[in-house]
């Protein structure tokens, strides 16, 4: 489930499942009937062909109850590995090695603040999550004989849930939405390194496909604060990036635009694949009022992206930026005292305590007291790591901590009839900032930003050096004024983590975004004439154009064309058609190659390692490097350290290419008509107890190739300083038909369960690597017709 405990929830050998002789007996009850207590009606739980669960209840109170229970049944051990994470308790299970990473959760404070925020919930929200966790809580209470084997395995058991467990998931998942602070900490330490006008020449370039203008971030202050290099690596190291952090495409069409004249909503979540079981759950939930069939994340109840009788909707990440790094001043005098001017106030502290798995200690674990410090404006998060030290006091800000409000949103977005129903549940949920599309059975489409976003009247662009008590956050864009539009003229909309604010857009949102290439592709393939049916919009999610390679291939070609040595690299581009298809040789060529002309452009006057974290975020720099190519005559691709020859843009391109032929010959062997993408870049899907070694294999979902890459629709990413392994792509493929009340199209990377070896637990992997259909069902007759188990669940 988590790339940050790659190196950290390797659990046990494979043997260990067999020997335990009751591993391949990891089933629960699917069929019959049972006793639940809290129950106000009978409901029937229907099974379909995949595992998927349909409820059908005579209520909502029932409806979510069920939805905890089959939700625990499928995913319990799943749900408690993410709540470990989010509220920084995996040292429970991984020991000393995970301690670092508790502490960065629990300095964030994501289970702390849920604390806070349950107080404050109305009633309507409390009840909505309380039936989902009542449902999960007996299935706990009252199943331990269908407990999971992963649990025996991981030596853990499952514990009750709580409405805080629930929030600090949804914090979780809210800061990994916000990803700014890297472009933050990497745009101050380049002007440590080179000056401001240097940086300024690299600094991202955010590009609004729409608004036909490009924008530079936006200037850098004359006076930027020393953060120190040291000190932003640090925090760097603090803020990686988690499994929740989501990409991904969105788009609806209106009915003028579909062959059955009603709207169509396609979505494909980009999140971390290599793990499974996959992010999402899938459920159907029915009751006299409402019909809906969709995913959200295990521990969360309702619905995120799906169907419901009355809208579609899905959601990309928007990338707003609501957080913030400060530079905070020490009391000369008082160490434990920071400033703000002239005035000294103490640090708040909070003290709490790490439990770390132990085997020499008789209870099986230690207790570890840390300690928090606290400003104004949120934790102090400088210092934290035992390995790296600085003399800078860095604290922390996010907007949803201060914006908590008696509703969550979802609870309301789950009950929309309408597209405004659907934008006014939004404007409720503060703590995520995503691009909600959505659009209803009476034809109209809308798109709506979640979240609040600070007003600035400084910061946002690098660490803000705090020099006195006035407040750089002086309020929250108007939620009237937040990036919205329904029923456009053009008939469409959508988003693929571009910039979607206009030049004049009155309020500063962001400048971390995904380059333009995706969407550019996206809006070739919605102007081409003609209606489309969901079968088209399927194809689209799985489109391999890569528009990028279409504007910089032929300068690379005619570049690797001047040397002989480079000309069969040359020769393979030239008769690229710019798809990444897994059996071409020239996507890898291209690739190979765009990766060594970034560290042929750049790390010579950065040096490696400050090269390697600016190129390991490919926000940052990608689409700058491709108007510096483009443009052709930039000064750096000289390169520094050869005092007496100045290189050109060919030069570099030529020693680029020489680097990647000896690479992709190393992995592919030296006849590049036998080079295929798919041979290096591969989707590798293994489970979080056995990633490596002997049994990966049995426990995983096994290798693919993969077409597709960053730049095309067809996403699959790999990370820069770890080629060409993909660790992220789609999550889920749906398109929602609103014209068709009968089924959804929607297919997952893995399978319902996370049970090893269920049936289900991997069984739509292949469906989805080769692009087969699959359905979640909506409507009576097809659920019955596609039906395999009945369970009942009675009132007690």
């Amino acid at each position: 489930m988590y790339k940050k405990i790659k190196s950290i929830l390797v659990i046990g050998l494979v043997g260990v499942f067999f020997l335990s002789g009751c591993c391949l007996i990891n089933n629960y009850q699917n069929k019959g009937s049972l006793g639940i207590e809290g129950l106000k009606e009978k409901v029937r739980v229907v099974r379909d062909e995949k595992g998927m669960a349909y409820i059908y209840a005579a209520n909502t109170h029932d409806a979510l109850m069920a939805q905890g229970f089959v939700t625990a049944q499928d995913r319990l051990f799943q749900m408690q590995l993410t709540r470990l994470f989010a509220e920084g308790r995996i040292s429970e299970l991984a020991g000393e090695q995970a301690k670092n990473l508790d502490i960065r959760m629990h300095t964030i404070g994501f289970l702390r603040h849920a604390q806070e925020h349950a107080a404050i919930l109305n009633d309507e929200t409390l009840a909505f999550f309380q039936a989902y966790l009542d449902g999960v809580n007996t299935y706990i209470r009252t199943h331990k004989d269908e407990w999971p084997t992963e649990f025996k395995i991981a030596g853990i058991k499952p514990e009750p849930w709580d409405i805080t467990d629930s929030l600090a998931i949804l914090y979780y998942m809210g800061w990994d939405s916000s990803a700014n602070l890297t472009t933050e900490i990497i745009s101050e330490m380049l002007i440590e390194k080179i000056g401001i006008d240097r940086a300024q020449e690299i600094s991202p370039v955010n590009i609004n496909p729409d608004d036909k203008t490009i924008s530079k971030s936006r200037p850098y202050p004359d006076h930027a604060p020393a953060l120190g290099i040291n000190a932003g690596r640090e925090i760097l190291s603090f803020l990686q990036p988690g499994h929740l952090n989501i990409g991904s495409n969105n788009w609806a069409t209106s009915g003028t635009m579909a062959i059955d004249g009603k709207p169509i909503l396609a979505n494909d979540p980009h999140l971390e694949t290599s793990l499974i079981p996959g992010q999402w759950y899938p459920c159907g939930i029915i009751t006299p009022g409402s019909r809906a069939v969709g995913v959200v994340i295990p521990g969360i109840p309702g619905m995120v992206i799906g169907r419901t009788n009355n809208i579609a909707m899905g959601v990309t990440n928007a990338y707003g930026d609501t957080q913030d790094l400060y530079v905070e001043k020490i009391d000369p005098s008082d160490k434990d005292r920071y400033m703000e001017g002239d005035k000294s106030i103490p640090f708040g502290i909070i003290e709490e305590t790490l439990k770390i798995k132990d085997k020499d200690m008789p209870s099986g674990f230690r207790e570890e007291a840390i300690t928090i410090r606290t400003t104004n404006r949120g934790p102090v998060v400088s210092g934290i790591l035992p390995d790296l030290t600085t003399d800078k006091v860095i604290s922390l800000r996010w907007s949803a901590f201060e914006t908590m409000s008696p509703s969550i949103g979802i609870e309301k977005l789950f009950c929309a009839k309408d597209v405004y129903g659907a934008r006014d549940a939004l404007k409720e949920i503060n703590m995520i900032i995503l691009n909600f599309v959505f659009a209803d059975t009476s034809g109209n489409i809308g798109w709506y930003v979640s979240g609040r976003i600070p007003v600035r009247s400084g910061g946002g662009i690098i660490p803000y050096e705090v020099k006195d008590s006035i407040d750089n956050w002086q309020g929250w864009i108007p939620l009237e004024e937040m990036p919205q539009a329904i029923n456009p003229a053009r008939q469409w909309l959508g988003t693929c983590n571009h910039k979607t604010v206009p030049a004049d857009y009155p309020y500063y949102y962001s400048n971390h975004f995904s380059a333009s290439d995706r969407y550019q592709r996206l809006k070739q393939l919605m102007d081409t004439p003609g209606k489309k049916s969901v079968d088209d919009h399927f194809m689209f999610q799985r489109d391999t154009m890569n528009l990028t390679a279409k504007r910089l291939s032929p300068i690379m070609a005619a570049s690797l064309m001047n040397y002989e040595d480079t000309q069969g690299l040359g020769a393979i581009l030239n008769t690229w058609t710019f798809r990444d298809d897994p059996d071409l040789a020239a996507p890898a060529v291209f690739q190979a190659v765009f990766q060594a002309f970034a560290q042929e452009t750049f790390a010579d006057e950065l040096g490696d390692d400050l090269s390697g974290i600016m190129l390991s975020d490919w926000y940052y720099w990608k689409e700058r490097l491709c108007i510096m190519a483009c443009e052709g005559d930039s000064p750096w691709f000289d390169n520094v350290n050869t005092k007496d020859t100045c290189e050109t843009m060919d030069d570099t391109i030529h020693t680029a290419g020489l680097k990647a032929s000896a690479m992709l010959e190393e992995r592919m062997g030296k006849n590049p008509e036998k080079w295929e993408w798919g041979r290096i870049h591969q989707l590798c899907m293994v489970n979080a107890l056995r990633r490596e070694g002997i049994g990966k294999g049995i426990l995983g979902g096994g290798s693919h190739p993969m077409g597709g890459s960053g730049a095309t629709l067809y996403r699959s990413i790999y990370e820069f300083n770890e080629p060409f392994k993909v660790w992220v792509t789609a999550s889920l493929r749906m398109v929602a038909d609103l014209g068709d009340d009968t089924k959804v199209l929607a297919v997952l990377p893995g399978g319902v369960s996370g049970r090893l070896f269920d049936p289900h637990y991997k069984d739509q992997t292949e469906a989805f690597m080769e692009g087969e259909k699959m359905y979640w069902w909506l409507s009576d007759e097809e659920i019955k017709r596609h039906q395999e188990h009945v369970l009942v669940l009675n009132p007690m």
